[in-house]
């Protein structure tokens, strides 16, 4: 049996952007784009509802028979449950777009993760190792960042705003 002195470990890695009015206009349009979408998925999910309600009745003998209307109920349950999650998605969305609004630029805030990988050897501190950042403006890596204090007040996520 030997001792191993190293090993390589992957890690998350937080991707932290600078405010600027570029990350800010890129973000609005991001979120515009996926409010539209879900309202697009909205309108089609309406659409697609009623033609198979209308379906379901025409190639029904007796539209009125029980099954018949326990077949459209299901079918508007389903509709009106795919309604509240694009509703609620397109509410999540709307309100990262108002707190995107409030940020003042050069704050920086938490844009997503990578994960990457190191090498960890006998006597590295595993906290300091694992506590990675890169700080992005426009898209340029600005720093690289390790063992980052855990109660950093600057940084502030977006969707936890």
């Amino acid at each position: 049996m030997s001792d191993v002195t190293s090993l390589t470990i992957k890690r998350p890695i937080s991707v932290r952007a600078v405010v600027t009015p570029t990350w800010k206009e890129e973000a609005e349009r991001e979120l515009s784009n996926g409010i539209a979408t879900a309202d697009q998925q909205l309108a089609q999910l309406e659409q697609e509802g009623q033609n198979v309600i209308d379906q379901v009745r025409r190639q029904s003998a007796n539209p009125l028979d029980p099954r018949v209307q326990d077949q459209v109920a299901q079918i508007q349950q389903q509709v009106s449950a795919k309604r509240s999650e694009l509703e609620e998605q397109k509410r999540n969305l709307l309100q990262q777009q108002a707190k995107i609004r409030e940020l003042e630029m050069d704050q920086i805030v938490e844009q997503g993760q990578l994960e990457s990988t190191c090498e960890l050897k006998v006597g590295d501190n595993l906290v300091q190792k694992m506590q990675v950042a890169i700080v992005v403006k426009d898209g340029v890596v600005q720093s690289i960042e390790e063992s980052i204090a855990l109660e950093d007040s600057v940084v502030q996520s977006i969707e936890e705003a």
